[in-house]
């Protein structure tokens, strides 16, 4: 089933194996048409995540990366438009020796192709691929026929892992374990049989469930997996390794069963719960594509939530996390006094018009209120117009992605992308993945990071335009961060003697941010916000 936890179980399990001494790599499938997640709805599919070699893929790789306190490639993520594209090329280039090319089996052939070049880029003992969506759909099959396959080929070294969510209906008040049984019938109709079942539930699965389940699945009751509903993603591992997942796994794959070593990983999950009770942050993220219908999507900016979450285990406190819609403003200025509760304001990443005014209203108020602030991307050249409008006398400041005609376009397009821009070819206009960004002397930036050179992940179209840049610097617009050529303005800070923490990047730094190394900017935030007690 979609949307309960594969990519939580996934890193869980990668962690656990990493934990017993084996070089572990994850993949993940998503069945969809795109290319690459770039051009998805991050409403309807959540963040988008970006690899350091610039792919823009599912945030699901932004989970691994975290669990697993690796960089992983490209080649770890494909979708059916990339997996097809190549399979395309491949015909075009007559590397099929001008035989007919068919679904099955080139196309899970390719698939299988792929994952043995993760395995082999990483040198990796074990690879964990996750299939996205749900057992039974027709967008998933070519990827369960890939399984398969591969099961046929190499049956002692492939297990597989069913994840299914056993409900109980709160009208009855007893785990029915019927779905899962239908669930491993599909599975099993595709000429898979689950090694290893997780039972997602709502609390930990009974042993007369286990047995249930192993009785009609056809597998072993110990190889029914308790997957509850825990406190914290990261406390999974943890709940598997109880019904010892690891060594299961390494029973069904042939390996050693080294012990599973957790003790840093259970040092960061102590601390997100035993954070100083006498210092609870209040901290808003500020954005615009949380709503969906009725509900809040925490999901799209998961990335900036969890760095939040790993800065402030880190600095011994504990996080409120508020979501605020910047719309909110635009429609009632008199709102933007609630801010004022709030120990730091943090505005993510984003794209186009809609609520950008009210982004403005926001940072101009931390910025006149002294509330820490951080701005990600987006966050960081709203926080420069907005500087320019109400600090450096360019009252029409804009950036020209909202408003071409403005006079001062404070944020441009790269000149370079420009026609690309008039041609309407938009697939290659942004600038993606890791590059290099040389720090400025006596900077927030600078002390934080601890040291001159730095690399880190971007994903956008404008910088902040050189015409501009000598005009906000006289007025007091700090540039801490720029490229090593200094044509591109990296982070920009106001000095602490204006304010303890403005800061904004034009990069990612969530990116980056992991549970056992938190990101220096987002330590030095939270540090900020928990010195405005």
């Amino acid at each position: 089933m979609s949307g309960i936890g594969k990519g939580i179980a996934s890193s869980s399990i990668a962690r656990i194996l990493k934990s017993k001494n084996y070089n572990v790599t994850a993949l993940k499938i998503d069945p969809y048409i795109n290319v690459d997640a770039g051009t998805m709805n991050p409403t309807e599919h959540g963040e988008v995540f970006v690899l350091d070699d610039g792919y823009e893929t599912d945030q699901d790789m932004g989970n691994y990366e975290r669990f697993l306190d690796e960089t992983l490639p490209s080649i770890n993520y494909m979708t059916t438009g990339r997996v097809y594209q190549s399979v395309i090329r491949k015909e075009r280039n007559l590397e099929y020796k001008g035989r007919t090319v068919q679904v099955v089996p080139d196309v899970p052939l390719e698939v299988i192709h792929r994952i043995k070049e993760a395995q082999k880029t990483a040198n990796a003992d074990v690879t964990i691929i996750e299939i996205g969506g749900t057992v039974g759909d027709y967008d998933n099959i070519l990827y369960l026929e890939a399984a398969r396959m591969l099961k046929h080929q190499l049956p002692g070294d492939v297990a597989v892992v069913l994840l299914s969510y056993v409900h109980t209906p709160g009208h009855i008040g007893e785990m029915k374990t019927k779905p899962t049984q239908h669930a491993n019938r599909e599975l099993n109709a595709i000429g898979l049989q689950a090694d290893v079942i997780l039972a997602r539930a709502t609390v930990p699965i009974d042993q007369k469930r286990k047995e249930k389940i192993a009785t009609f699945c056809n597998v072993s009751p110990e190889r029914v997996i308790s997957a509850p509903d825990v406190e914290s993603i990261y406390d999974v591992p943890f709940n598997f390794e109880k019904d010892g997942l690891g060594d299961i796994l390494c029973d069904v794959l042939g390996l050693k069963k080294h012990p599973t070593d957790l003790a840093d990983w259970q040092a960061f999950v102590a601390k997100t719960k035993n954070g100083n009770g006498n210092k609870k942050l209040q901290i808003a993220v500020l954005g615009k594509y949380f709503m969906s219908g009725d509900y809040v999507l925490s999901d799209v900016y998961i990335s900036v939530i969890e760095a939040l979450k790993h800065a402030s285990a880190h600095q011994d406190v504990s996080v409120k996390l508020s979501y605020l819609d910047s719309e909110d403003y635009e429609k009632d200025r008199s709102k933007l006094e609630e801010l004022s509760q709030y120990d730091g304001i943090a505005v993510p990443g984003g794209f186009g018009s809609r609520g950008v005014e009210g982004i403005v209203m926001a940072i101009e108020f931390a910025r006149t209120h002294k509330i820490p602030y951080f701005g990600l991307c987006y966050g960081m050249q709203w926080m420069v117009v907005e500087y320019a409008r109400n600090a450096a006398g360019l009252k029409d400041a804009n950036t020209s992605e909202v408003a071409p005609e403005t006079k001062h376009k404070v944020i441009d397009i790269m000149p370079e992308q420009k026609e690309k821009m008039a041609r309407e070819d938009y697939g290659g206009t942004m600038r993606l993945g890791g590059y290099p960004c040389k720090l400025h002397p006596n900077t927030i930036a600078k002390e934080a990071y601890g040291r001159g050179e730095i690399r880190e992940r971007h994903r956008h179209r404008y910088e902040v335009n050189p015409d501009y840049i000598q005009k906000l610097s006289d007025a007091g617009l700090v540039f801490s961060g720029t490229s090593p050529d200094d044509r591109l303005m990296e982070i920009a800070e106001l000095p602490l003697a204006a304010h303890p923490f403005m800061v904004g990047t034009q990069f990612h730094p969530e990116f980056q941010s992991r549970p056992l190394a938190p990101h220096p900017l987002f330590l030095a935030f939270i540090k900020a916000a928990a010195g405005k007690k």
